[in-house]
């Protein structure tokens, strides 16, 4: 397991795909590197790329707001990473080769962050984290328990932005991860 100097400096260095030769920037992370919760979402849009920086475009602003409002902040609560560190052309869906390649440097994040919960935004970061099988509409809020992690998934918020029907769902998963970020917090005041 690298450290986090040094998986930023193989991240920035990747070209294990063609992902890496057309990215302005390479997206990271950003957050709590010790948080307790870890969003993880597909790969970075436009505006990600542009900064450097995951979840800062109109969906990213949406879930920053969003998470506000029941009192998780990004600085503090949780840490926020993509699958796939490079943007795919015109915002595609990552190829399978692609999240191949980057898979471990999430997996090396995980490692650091040792988060309790992980929450995957939207189908992509769900099916390559939790399994082909599992469907976004269907197993979205399920909570599942693997290798000491408590996941589960939502919509993403670009979803949000392009469905209003999904909104009233999507407010309930996240109250519900809010319930059981208090939880742990609770448990550890009590031990």
């Amino acid at each position: 397991m690298l450290r986090w100097k040094e998986l930023y400096e193989e991240c920035v260095n990747c070209h294990k795909c063609k992902l890496g030769d057309n990215r302005t920037n390479m997206v990271f992370g950003d957050g709590n590197p010790g948080g307790k919760i870890m969003f993880i979402g597909e790969a970075p849009g436009a505006d990600e790329d542009r900064t450097g920086l995951p979840f800062v475009g109109r969906a990213g602003q949406l879930l920053t707001r969003t998470l506000e409002s029941i009192g998780l902040y990004r600085k503090n609560d949780y840490y926020i990473c993509n699958i796939c560190k490079c943007r795919p052309e015109n915002n595609r869906t990552p190829y399978t080769q692609e999240e191949e390649a980057c898979i471990p440097y999430l997996r090396n994040q995980v490692a650091l962050v040792k988060p309790k919960i992980i929450v995957c935004l939207g189908a992509t970061a769900m099916n390559c984290i939790l399994g082909k099988d599992w469907r976004i509409t269907r197993d979205r809020g399920k909570w599942v328990e693997r290798k000491g992690f408590y996941m589960t998934a939502t919509f993403h918020p670009s979803a949000i932005l392009r469905d209003e029907n999904k909104k009233a769902p999507f407010w309930e998963d996240l109250k519900d991860i809010k319930k059981k970020y208090d939880d742990f917090r609770n448990q550890n005041v009590d031990s």
